[in-house]
């Protein structure tokens, strides 16, 4: 498994975020080598202070209901400011009403807005597997770069079957719920490419700890 903690983006998302709750994230993120998810209003300042982080940040969060013309404005402003990806929300009133096209073209605006990776929170908790296959074919459709199980401010987080599933389309970033070193394990061994967690610097120092524990027992031999 390689690069375990480059595949993690430690993420500090909420609404009560500061200024130096941001810092303290990038400076863990820049100590064990992990990307990071930030606010977009923090994006300009995090690319200035920590200009080795990647940066991912969050469009048309955490609903996805913005107009495609906001979500637009957003992911050009974002990337502008230096974000590296941009993690957009999917309309999923689009896909229950089953405006797949709809979702499509807003998706495909979004995409060709910008020249950096666009990954799509498909908010898989609240589709069925029908639903999510639709969901992960119209990203496909509308040329994302990846898929994205939950913005984790919703019902549930992302689980190994999701990922199974949303695997056969893109690129899978799996996300809600990851908290430990197991729980990200599990993920990447389904297909998952990238972690996103709160918990990213836990889940880097079990890691560490597992891969270094059969050097240790070698050892004691």
């Amino acid at each position: 498994m390689n690069d375990v903690p480059g595949r993690i983006e430690h993420t500090v998302l909420g609404p009560t975020t500061t200024g130096e709750d941001v810092t303290t994230a990038l400076d863990i993120a820049l100590r064990d080598g992990m990307r990071a998810c930030l606010p977009p209003c923090y994006v300009a300042e995090a690319a200035d202070y920590a200009p080795n982080v990647e940066i991912a940040t969050v469009v048309g969060f955490p609903h996805g209901q913005h107009t495609t013309a906001a979500k637009c404005h957003e992911a050009r402003e974002a990337w502008e400011d230096g974000a590296n990806e941009l993690d957009m929300v999917a309309n999923i009133g689009y896909l229950h009403s089953e405006e797949d096209e709809r979702l499509e073209q807003e998706i495909a605006e979004v995409v060709a807005t910008v020249p950096i990776p666009v990954k799509v929170i498909v908010e898989a908790p609240l589709l069925d597997e029908e639903e999510l296959r639709r969901a992960c074919q119209t990203a496909v459709d509308a040329d994302a770069d990846f898929v994205k199980t939950a913005t984790g401010f919703s019902e549930g987080g992302a689980t190994v079957e999701d990922v199974e599933v949303m695997n056969e389309y893109l690129p899978v970033k799996a996300s809600g719920g990851i908290g430990s070193w197991a729980e990200a394990k599990a993920m990447f061994d389904v297909g998952a490419e990238r972690i996103g967690a709160s918990s990213g610097d836990v889940i880097v120092a079990e890691y560490r700890e597992a891969i270094e524990k059969p050097d240790a027992e070698d050892a004691d031999r």
